[in-house]
């Protein structure tokens, strides 16, 4: 039943460059206005030192608000382009173009795989990190009010070594969230978790993304997360987007679903055997 949503840009390098740019035209044309940021990348590239492109002449609309994970193997080139989209690599050639929020000034956020706490701050200290306006007050209200988001109120004067792993990740959630991004790029973040913490933390990124309507974007080697999470499915391999998948299974999913189990499977396919 994927048959339909799997695609796979077949034919002259050419004419999938146009297909692709035509698709995109279509799809900026029916964006509507949301919190988040749209992004459109024209034949975005990377190379460093000359060598082989790490991103290769991407073409690619992600409309604002919504949610979508890059899957592929280690070393296709994932993370290079988180970083392009974030505007922390320059590009060899092309370009990200960043739509308008309607909300104004709608910042890019990054969370990592480790929480990045500095040690010898409070946990409100870290959350506050990095804010600018208004008085201290306002500051640290801001970053207290991130913390209630996501469960950690009653943490807000502890240091960061009293506090489990799990807890430390939702710490650098906060972090990324106080600002109320536009953007929010989410680089292998919950790697490092076990697995009924892991879940956790994906059912509180998903209902604080409902609740706010930033634009997300995952970066996993974890296909479930992907199926369970995003609206759509990015396969990176040698820096080109070799599968574009839309997730057509409703909110809230259930663990187990087959529809999901279906889908994981295809990609899975897919990324062991290269035939999609």
């Amino acid at each position: 039943m994927f048959a339909s949503t799997l695609r796979r840009f077949e034919g002259a390098p050419a004419a999938r460059a146009n297909l692709r740019r035509e698709a995109i035209d279509r799809e900026i044309a029916r964006d509507r206005a949301a919190p988040g940021l749209g992004l459109t990348l024209r034949g975005l590239s990377k190379s460093f030192d000359g060598g082989k492109p790490v991103i290769d002449g991407l073409d690619l609309h992600i409309p604002a608000g919504q949610f979508v994970a890059v899957v592929g193997r280690s070393g296709c080139g994932k993370s290079t382009l988180l970083r392009l989209i974030l505007g922390l690599e320059a590009p060899s050639a092309g370009r990200v173009a960043v739509e308008d929020s309607p909300r104004g000034d709608a910042p890019r956020r990054i969370m990592f795989q480790e929480p990045r706490l500095l040690p010898w701050a409070s946990v409100l200290d870290n959350v506050a990190v990095g804010l600018r306006g208004g008085t201290a007050a306002e500051r640290r209200a801001r970053a207290a009010s991130a913390l209630t988001e996501v469960g950690l109120a009653e943490k807000a004067e502890q240091w960061p070594a009293t506090l489990s792993g799990g807890q430390r990740q939702r710490v650098a959630l906060a972090r990324a969230l106080v600002s109320r991004p536009g953007l929010l790029a989410l680089d292998e973040p919950l790697g490092a978790l076990d697995a009924l913490t892991r879940i956790d933390m994906q059912a509180m990124i998903e209902r604080i993304w409902r609740a706010q309507g930033f634009t997300a974007l995952l970066v996993t080697h974890d296909v479930a997360e992907a199926v369970a999470l995003a609206d759509r499915i990015l396969v990176v391999e040698s820096g080109r987007i070799a599968l574009d998948v839309a997730v057509p299974v409703p909110r809230p999913r259930r663990r187990g679903d087959p529809d999901l189990a279906a889908l994981e499977g295809r990609i899975l396919d897919h990324l062991l055997d290269g035939r999609g």
